[in-house]
């Protein structure tokens, strides 16, 4: 009973990477992610009817742009508030891993949803990291209990990488800040007590790794997760656009993975 029981768990918190959908994909964003995603997509049997890039902005306007279902977004913040409003303009679904817009556009971001459009988004779309997420929110809930223990976290990127801290350690940290009394918000190089500091380290290729550690005089807790490559966000991407199928509005990895 108790197999059976798990078996069927296991089943609904992954249904989305075990069930097929063939879809019209746009790809918006054709940079090393980009092309990693339409390898990932290709494979998975979506037909990717729209490249964009910097140099042909013009394809949002191309009639084979507005046959895609969803359109996979990986730019820059400065660009990608503008590149919604084009997909929704041609009535096309957005998945977007493109942070740093939230502050200047978050508002105008929820009216349109408001509308019914469809944004999925997240600061990072890899089920290891939505794993380690659900594992960040539990540990802090129980730290809220022993105050003897300080918290601090840790991003390391590659050298490419300019904003910072990354959206995946400001999610993080929004988590921890939610669960613990004794914080009052997240910054850098900071030394106050009542925040919690985020540090960022960039360092040759590496595609991403965060660090949690709760320190007190007797003892350390350290939880961490290293990403070997970009494919994991990659493939995360394709299966968020996946989702968007029969799903709309605002949409995050927590609506796709049940923990």
């Amino acid at each position: 009973m108790f197999f059976s029981f798990a078996f069927r768990s296991l089943i609904r918190t992954f249904a989305p990477i075990l069930i097929r959908i063939e879809m019209k994909i746009a790809l918006i964003g054709y940079g090393k992610m980009g092309k990693m995603i339409e390898e990932i997509a290709r494979s998975r049997g979506h037909e990717i009817v729209s490249i964009i890039d910097i140099d042909n902005q013009e394809e949002f306007e191309s009639p084979s742009f507005a046959t895609a279902d969803v359109a996979i977004e990986f730019t820059t913040p400065t660009a990608a508030y503008a590149n919604y409003l084009k997909c929704w303009e041609k009535g096309v679904k957005v998945v977007s891993g493109s942070t740093g817009w939230m502050k200047e556009h978050g508002d105008d971001v929820r009216d349109q949803i408001s509308k019914g459009k469809t944004l999925f988004w997240a600061s990072n779309f890899s089920i290891g990291v939505a794993i380690f997420s659900a594992v960040n929110r539990y540990l802090a809930k129980i730290m809220n209990q022993f105050p003897q223990y300080d918290v601090e976290l840790e991003e390391t990127h590659h050298v490419h990488k300019l904003d910072h801290p990354s959206g995946t350690a400001i999610t993080l940290g929004e988590e921890i800040v939610a669960a613990l009394d004794r914080k009052e918000n997240w910054a850098e190089d900071t030394t106050d007590p009542a925040l919690l500091r985020i540090d960022h380290i960039r360092r040759g290729e590496v595609p991403g790794i965060h660090t949690i550690r709760y320190d007190s005089d007797a003892d350390m807790i350290t939880i961490s997760h290293d990403a070997h490559s970009r494919r994991g966000f990659a493939l995360g991407a394709v299966l968020a656009a996946e989702y968007t199928n029969d799903h709309q509005g605002l949409l995050t990895i927590s609506d796709m993975i049940k923990f």
